[in-house]
C-alpha cells in the first residue's frame, strides 16, 4: 500500500498533526510506503522522526517549477497512491488529490471540496459558526476515521546533531554561562500583529528574570522577527539577557534552544509547540485567539488571556484599533505566573 499526507502549512500546526502521523504510521504498518507532501520552510521540523519514508514539498507559489502544483499533480498520478489524507483544509490541495488519482482521498468537507473526497468529515459547528475545537484533535479524527485506534495527544519532536551543534555555537558567541539556567522568550506571530505583545513588555519582563531571578534570558526569533529579538534584548539592558538576532537561523536552531531551556514565555505561535513536545514548562499569551483551537492537552502549557467584551476576535489586526487584548495584559501579570512556574 502506498499513502500520502498533505501536510499543516504553519509550524504549530505541524507539531499538533505528530500524534496523528504516529497513528497512522503504527496502523498501517512498516510494509506501507507514506509520504509526506509540505512546504520547503518546515523540513526541520519533522528531522529525525520515524513516520515518513519521504519527503515532497511543494509550494504553489515557488520560484522552483517542480514543487508547484501542476509537477505535484503529475508525480501523484505516477506513484498511484492507494490513500491521500488531507491534514490541510485548502480547496487546492484536495484537488491535487484528486488530480492525482489517488484511489482513497480522506478529509474535512470544507471550502468546497466535498465532491473531491471519497470519505468525509464535518467540522463541529453550532448556530452557523464553527465550535472552538482544538486542532490537534481534529487531526487525530482524520485517523480515526480510517480506524486507526486510540493514539495519545502527546506531541513528539527530536534534535538532529546539527542542530545542537548549531545550539552549541549560539551559545558560546552570546556569552551564556555553562550550566546556567535559561529561559526563553519568544515574540513571534506569524498569523498577524494581533498576536504580538508589546516589545516594552517582553523587554521588562526579561530585565525582572535576568535580575531578580538571576537566570540567563534567550529571545528567541525566525528570519522574519530579528527586529523585534534585537529591539527586545536593547531595551531590556542587562547582560544576561540576548537574542539570536545575530545569529543563522532555522527551525531546528530554534528547537535546540527550547530543548535546553528551563521555561518558555511566548505569544501563541509555532515554537511554544517545540517547548511542549520537549516537555518544557510554556506560558502563552493569548490575545485575539481562542486557546481552544491550539489546546496541546499538555498540563505544562499554561495559558495567560483576559477576558474582554470585544475578544477572543480571531482577528490577524485588531478591528477595533486599541488591541487591549495584548496590550493590558501587563507584565506584573504574566511576572506572577513566571513566579509560580520556577517555584514548581
Amino acid at each position: 500500500m502506498k499513502a500520502c499526507v498533505f501536510l499543516p502549512n504553519w509550524v504549530g500546526d505541524l507539531v499538533m498533526a505528530t500524534p496523528t502521523l504516529r497513528a497512522l504510521r503504527r496502523h498501517l504498518g512498516g510494509e506501507t510506503r507514506i509520504v509526506g507532501i509540505m512546504k520547503p520552510y518546515l523540513a526541520d521540523v519533522l528531522a529525525g522522526m520515524p513516520w515518513l519514508d519521504e519527503i515532497w514539498f511543494y509550494d504553489r507559489g515557488g520560484a522552483d517549477s517542480e514543487i508547484r502544483p501542476p509537477a505535484l499533480a503529475h508525480r501523484l498520478r505516477r506513484a498511484r497512491f492507494d490513500l491521500s489524507l488531507l491534514l490541510t483544509n485548502d480547496f487546492l490541495s484536495a484537488f491535487l488529490a484528486w488530480a492525482g488519482r489517488s484511489a482513497e482521498r480522506v478529509g474535512y468537507a470544507r471550502y468546497r471540496r466535498g465532491p473531491l473526497l471519497t470519505r468525509k468529515l464535518y467540522p463541529l459547528r453550532a448556530g452557523g459558526h464553527f465550535v472552538p475545537f482544538s486542532t490537534l484533535d481534529y487531526y487525530l479524527q482524520l485517523a480515526y476515521a480510517l480506524g486507526c485506534p486510540p493514539e495519545p495527544a502527546r506531541m513528539e519532536i527530536t534534535t538532529m546533531a546539527a542542530d545542537e551543534r548549531r545550539a552549541d555555537d549560539a551559545w558560546r558567541k552570546l556569552g551564556i554561562r555553562p550550566g546556567a539556567e535559561v529561559v526563553a522568550l519568544n515574540s513571534s506571530g506569524a498569523y498577524g500583529a494581533a498576536k504580538l505583545w508589546p516589545n516594552e513588555h517582553f523587554a521588562e519582563l526579561a530585565r525582572r528574570i535576568a535580575a531578580e531571578m538571576g537566570f540567563d534570558v534567550l529571545v528567541i526569533c525566525g528570519p522574519q522577527e530579528r527586529e523585534r529579538a534585537g529591539r527586545i534584548e536593547k531595551l531590556a539592558g542587562h547582560e544576561r539577557v540576548r537574542s539570536l538576532a545575530g545569529q543563522e537561523l532555522s527551525l531546528g536552531l530554534t528547537k535546540a534552544c527550547l530543548k535546553r531551556s528551563r521555561l518558555l514565555i511566548t505569544t501563541d505561535s509555532g515554537p511554544r509547540h517545540f517547548a511542549a513536545a520537549f516537555g518544557r514548562p510554556v506560558i502563552t499569551l493569548f490575545g485575539p485567539t481562542h486557546p481552544a483551537w491550539s489546546d496541546t492537552h499538555y498540563d505544562r502549557d499554561t495559558p495567560l488571556q483576559l477576558a474582554l467584551d470585544c475578544g477572543p476576535c480571531q482577528q490577524r489586526v485588531c478591528p477595533l484599533g486599541h488591541h487591549r487584548c495584548m496590550r493590558e495584559l501587563s507584565v506584573d501579570f504574566v511576572w506572577a505566573e513566571v513566579r509560580r512556574q520556577v517555584g514548581r
